[in-house]
This record gives structure tokens, C-alpha cells and sequence, in this order.
């Protein structure tokens, strides 16, 4: 077991200290960081943590390289020149955190905007617990600030797999290897879950049958066996039409369906309207790979074979998003995969111990009355709307941590110019000099995972992790959680809950299921969950069944069965936006982060458009040109690469780059909508039309 050590490493000898990554990815793996003489020297994945096993991503394999970047941010700075210019001038902490202060504090007693003009912005920066909201939550909610509504990534998938399934709850990773048909739905697992392709590797080599469900023909999807390259946002039509198959076939465990589902009926009757002829023309797949791809599901009804499903994000970022998840989490019920550890379905295991985060947060600490609530996903617009009745105060402060909206936020022409509104006081808690930072009145220096307590859930399997800091934070970085306690002290906010230090947030964060004594010693602890969660019904929604049909949604939306629902902006040929985009990651980025690590940056080159041959050829687009990819909302420079992973009529704009990086000043998110989705309120990223043209050469 590798050695631990208190909170600074000692100087003179090497030391291994355990901690956890702390990026936006399911993995949320264990790490082992080398520190020598007081430098961190190398990151490394931590061999005695199972579902690590000592392997990393490139990505977090170079931690080093983030923490000490030479543009790393180490002193307060305040802003010296326009907005979105990037000038700044370094000040003493005290001197901007009293200052930063004295505008809240202004705003906040002013009648005609009180508290709820100030807005926090935050996202999945750090996935830990403390370093995430804990402190931010208790200083927010003790101003009164409005609340955010966090929907960027998974919001109308986490609320289709409550609606259907009653919690944030599936398949343990690990019995993936056991399963004899995987399908993987909407995800490139090589580049964003690879300690879940292990499993699917031993699976395959076992005899399991690997089908790759994606609009891009990924990494993933080259090493599968099949791979249906549907047009994005179809995935509901698919389902329902794989559920008229193991209907008219007579491919269900009907003992299953009787006992632990709910609304049979109606969902039999609305999947008999898909037969796959009608689903073929909406998701632009053949006939023939409808119906394999149903048998294959279907025979392990006969077989006992266990098959499973990993579902994961890219399939909620379109109008019908919660929708199509409600609808693949339906099928492992009609044909009793669940009954098996090895069958069923994982999106998302976050809710599988319950754990609540109220202790950290301290809700209490907000005074009575309504508060308004802003979603995230349409920042483009609330930074732009003037006061009104409906929408209470114009946000006049914003306090943005863990995230970078002026780059991952949806139609950021929007973003840029309200976060470039001069009336606008803005805060950004930073490592570096990013799109958002560029824009602030104040960057404070964070420190990174290598320099402070956390503890971290996973939503890809089931562990608890512990964070150690491996070392001093440098320059004068803080933790996200100092930054607030010293905000709270220059506000006057004397409540004892923000004199508490970061070891025992860690501490209280759960309850007596996990062993803190274990976390400190091996880094890591596995709560006990159930090997199959479903065997016996046991579902965590009002009937104690697999909902095909929610009461609760059919009060909201009309609509309590999952069906298909087109496209806001299908891509239509003849039209003037013919070609569909989606934006799936950059591989050696994650969001935006990363992007200014040099050695990852070096490997992805420069922002790329992926286009078929066929769609670059009706352009007279080569491979390497320069292209504008651009509908109504703007335009975006970039480079095209002409290749079959890019499907007829479909486009993938990789992201997500810095725009300061960018060919112009943009990145894809340039193109994206703030329409949302049909539930969760999510961004609809993958549901857009764009037209593709050859960048004219300059002039001699």
C-alpha cells in the first residue's frame, strides 16, 4: 500500500501520496502522486484501486504539467483594461477580496436589485464535493444570491432515468466483463470511460459481441463488432422500433414485465407504430441493422445470456434527449436483463448509496421567500435581459468557479456579450487565464487538485475517494473553499459553519457507511451495493416499478410514455443549414480543460471539423482546408478533416477549444442553441443545422 502523508509533504526525501481525479469522467480514478523535495514529479494510477488498476489517461497521466504551467495564475489580479482584453494588474489578497466584498455587499442592499442580482456560475471543474460547492453553497446561500440551475451536461438524462427507473442507478461496472452482448450507446468509451473498455475488452475476448450505437464512427466503434451510425437525436425512434421487434417476436420475459413494470400496455401499443421501415427512415440506418441489432437483444431471453447496455450522455444533448434515454432505459426491463449482474443498463451510478450533500451546503443558512433560480444553459441570454416582474433583478455580479461558460456554454456570441457588459461586476476563482477569465473584474488564484483536500463520488462506479493535497499550494493560491471563507469574513458572515477547515468537511460529508479512518488509509472505499440492483424489482420510483408509462410526466408534459421527438434543427438537404453537427470531445481534452497543456494541444494540432467525403466533395473541400462552418447564430474557422468518421449529412466540430485558440477567436460553441431539451431543462448541443464552406486564401 502505498505510503501516505499528512497535509504538506516533507522536503528532502520522496513521497507517494493517494489521491483522486477530480475531472468531469466517470472512471473517477485513484491516484498515486510522487513527491520529491517538495515537487510533485509524477502522477500515476493507483494499483490497488480496482477499477483503476493503475492505468491513467493521457490526460491525467500529465497532471504535472497543469499544476505547474508556466501561465498558471499565482497572484490576485484585477482587470486594467477592457473587458475580454485579458489585462490585469496583480493586487494583495486582502485588497480584492474587501473590495469584491464591497460590491456584493452594495448590490445586495440596494432595493432595486438586492441579493438575487448576484449569480453564481459552476460546474464540474473539480467533481469534489468540498472543492465543488461546499463552502460556495454555504456563502451563497447566506447572501441570497440566486441559485443556478446545474443542466450542462446531464440533467434530461439524470431526470429520464428517475422518471423510468426512480434513481440515478445501474449496473455495476464491473460485471460489464461478465455480459455476452454490450452495446455501447452513444459513447466513445476508448477516450472518455477507458477503464470500462477493460471490461468490455475482457467481455469480447470471452466471446461477448460488441455493437457501437454513434452518429461518429469512433475509436470505440472501430473495435466493435457492429457499429449504426444513426443521424443524432433518432435514438428514441431506434429503441422504439427494437422494442417492435421483441414484441412481434415474442422476444420477452413476460414474467418479468408483469411483475416489475408499469404501463405495459400503452408502451406496446405506441412501439407497434415503429416497425423498423419507419425508424430506418428517421435514424437513416438500413432496415437489416434494425432487426440484428433487436435479435441479438432478444435472443438472451432464450439464451439466459445476460446483455447490457451502456448508455451514456451524447444521446441527452438533443430535443428529444430525455426522451431517448426514458426509452433505452426501458428495453433491459422487457426482456429481463435486469435479473442478471452482468445485464441491464448503466448511464449514470451516482445515485446508488443516496448520499445527500445538505450538510455541506447548508441550505439552511438561506433566509425564507422565494428565490429565483437561473439556468446555466441559457446564460447567453439571462446576461442580456433587463430587470422585470417575471425575471426579477438584471444579474449584476457573477461569481464564476469550476467552469469556463465563455467557451463551453452554448450560443457564446450570446455568452460573450453579456459577459462583456461594463456593468457587469465579475469574479473568476482560476488556475489560468481562460476565454471566461479574460473577462473579469477580479481572477483569483485556485489551487489544483494537487494542492488541497477533497472527496469525491463517482457516477461510473461505485466507490468513494479521498483527495490528499501532495503538496504546498503554490504562489498564493487558494483552495475554492478559502476563497469563500475569506469572502464570508470581508462580508461580515460570522456563522461558525465557515470557520470549519477542510479535513472535516471531508469528515462529514457521509454518513457511518463510510469508514473516513479507511479513506485515510487506503484512499478509497466501496460502500456495499447491490451486484444487480433490479433482480427483483425494488425500483426507486412511486410504484416501486420500472415506469414505462410516469404519472408525474404526464402531468408535466401531456405525455407519460417515452416517444420519439424530432430534431429542433435536423439538417435538412435543400434547406439552408443542410448538414447536422454534433460536438463530441476533443480526445485529449476534457470540456475545456486541458486544452493549454502544450503537449496535449500538440497532439490534436488545431480546432477540426470532421465532414464525409461525399458532403467535402459537393463543397470542393479537401482534406486540411480551411473552412467556415456557420448557420444563423454565427460562424466558426477551422480546419476540415475529410473522413468516414463523419457519416453522410452529419458533421463533428471537436471540441471544446479555448476561442482564444481558435483559427478567429471561436470554437464550436459559436453554432450551438440555447433551446432546451424536453426534460431537465439541458442544453440541446448536438441538436444543430450548419452549412459548410471553403475558406477563400487571402490575397497576395
Amino acid at each position: 500500500m502505498p505510503k501516505t502523508i499528512p497535509l504538506h509533504a516533507d522536503t528532502g526525501h520522496s513521497t507517494q501520496v493517494l489521491g483522486a481525479c477530480p475531472h468531469d469522467c466517470p472512471d473517477t480514478c485513484s491516484l498515486i502522486t510522487t513527491v520529491e523535495n517538495g515537487i510533485a514529479t509524477k502522477v500515476q494510477g493507483n494499483p490497488n484501486h480496482p477499477q483503476t488498476d493503475g492505468v491513467l489517461c493521457t490526460k491525467v497521466s500529465r497532471y504535472t504539467e497543469r499544476s505547474y504551467h508556466p501561465e498558471r495564475i499565482l497572484t490576485p489580479l484585477r482587470r486594467s483594461g477592457p473587458k475580454g482584453s485579458g489585462q490585469f494588474t496583480a493586487v494583495a489578497w486582502d485588497e480584492a477580496l474587501a473590495d469584491i466584498a464591497q460590491r456584493l455587499s452594495a448590490i445586495a442592499a440596494d432595493p432595486a436589485r438586492g441579493p438575487q442580482a448576484v449569480l453564481p456560475y459552476s460546474y464540474a471543474g473539480t467533481m469534489g464535493w468540498v472543492q465543488g460547492e461546499a463552502m460556495a453553497d454555504r456563502f451563497f446561500n447566506r447572501l441570497g444570491a440566486s441559485l443556478l440551475e446545474r443542466t450542462i451536461c446531464a440533467s434530461a438524462g439524470g431526470a429520464a432515468l428517475e422518471a423510468t427507473l426512480g434513481a440515478k442507478v445501474g449496473m455495476r461496472v464491473e460485471y460489464f466483463a461478465q455480459a455476452k452482448l454490450i452495446i455501447i450507446w452513444g459513447s466513445n468509451a476508448i477516450g472518455s470511460n477507458l477503464h470500462f473498455w477493460r471490461y468490455v475488452q475482457t467481455a469480447k475476448r470471452n466471446g461477448a459481441k460488441i455493437i457501437c450505437i454513434d452518429p461518429r464512427k469512433t475509436e470505440t466503434a472501430e473495435k466493435c463488432h457492429e457499429h449504426i451510425a444513426l443521424l443524432p437525436g433518432t435514438d428514441a425512434a431506434l429503441a422504439l422500433a427494437v422494442m417492435h421487434q421483441l414484441i412481434t417476436h415474442d422476444w420477452l420475459d413476460h414474467d418479468y414485465i408483469a411483475q416489475y413494470t408499469l404501463g405495459w400496455d400503452a408502451l406496446r401499443e405506441r412501439a407497434l407504430k415503429w416497425p423498423p421501415e419507419r425508424a430506418a427512415k428517421v435514424c437513416g440506418v438500413s432496415v437489416t441493422q434494425i432487426e440484428s441489432l433487436a435479435r441479438d437483444y432478444g435472443a438472451s431471453v432464450a439464451s439466459g445470456a445476460p446483455a447490457a447496455i451502456r448508455l451514456n450522455y451524447g444521446v441527452q444533448r438533443a430535443r428529444g434527449g430525455g426522451n431517448a434515454v426514458r426509452a433505452v432505459a426501458c428495453l433491459p426491463a422487457l426482456i429481463g436483463a435486469w435479473r442478471h449482474s452482468a445485464g441491464g443498463m448503466l448511464l449514470s451510478a451516482s445515485g446508488t448509496h443516496g448520499f445527500g450533500k445538505s450538510a455541506l451546503g447548508r441550505p439552511d443558512l438561506r433566509q425564507s421567500g422565494s428565490t429565483r433560480t437561473i439556468n446555466m444553459s441559457t446564460i447567453g441570454n439571462d446576461l442580456l435581459r433587463p430587470a422585470s416582474p417575471d425575471f426579477g433583478p438584471q444579474v449584476d455580479a457573477l461569481i464564476v468557479y469550476n467552469s469556463n461558460p465563455v467557451a463551453v456554454a452554448p450560443d457564446s456570441g450570446k455568452v460573450v456579450r453579456g459577459f462583456a457588459r461594463e456593468d457587469l461586476f465579475t469574479v473568476v476563482l482560476e488556475h489560468f487565464q481562460t476565454d471566461t477569465a479574460d473577462y473579469a473584474d477580479y481572477i483569483l488564484p485556485a489551487t489544483t487538485q494537487l494542492e488541497h483536500w477533497d472527496i469525491h463520488t463517482t457516477y461510473g462506479h461505485t466507490d468513494i475517494l479521498l483527495n490528499r493535497p501532495a503538496i504546498v499550494p503554490l504562489g498564493q493560491a487558494r483552495p475554492n473553499t478559502d476563497i469563500f471563507r475569506g469572502l464570508a469574513a470581508a462580508m461580515g458572515f460570522t456563522d461558525a459553519c465557515f470557520a470549519e477547515d477542510d479535513l472535516t468537511l471531508c469528515r462529514s460529508a457521509f454518513d457511518a457507511r463510510v469508514d473516513f479512518e479507511q479513506l485515510l488509509a487506503h484512499g478509497f472505499v466501496s460502500p456495499p451495493a447491490p451486484d444487480a440492483p433490479f433482480a427483483q424489482g425494488g425500483f426507486g420510483t412511486p410504484s416501486g416499478k420500472c415506469e414505462f408509462f410516469s404519472a408525474r410526466l404526464a402531468a408535466q408534459c401531456g405525455d407519460g410514455l417515452p416517444d420519439y421527438l424530432p430534431n429542433y434543427e435536423p439538417g435538412k438537404p435543400g434547406t439552408a443549414y443542410p448538414l447536422a453537427m454534433i460536438s463530441p470531445p476533443a480526445r485529449n481534452f476534457l470540456n475545456s480543460s486541458f486544452v493549454n497543456v502544450t503537449s496535449l494541444r500538440a497532439i490534436e494540432g488545431e480546432p477540426a471539423l470532421e465532414i464525409n467525403p461525399a458532403d467535402a466533395a459537393a463543397r470542393h473541400i479537401v482534406n486540411g482546408d480551411a473552412v467556415w462552418v456557420f448557420n444563423v447564430r454565427g460562424q466558426y474557422h477551422c480546419k476540415a478533416h475529410v473522413t468516414n468518421r463523419a457519416r453522410a449529412g452529419v458533421v463533428n466540430g471537436l471540441g471544446v477549444w479555448w476561442r482564444k485558440m481558435g483559427l478567429d477567436g471561436t470554437n464550436v460553441n459559436e453554432l450551438t442553441s440555447q433551446n432546451l431539451s424536453d426534460m431537465g431543462h439541458a442544453p440541446t448541443f448536438y441538436d444543430c443545422a450548419v452549412e459548410v464552406q471553403r475558406a477563400r486564401p487571402s490575397s497576395a
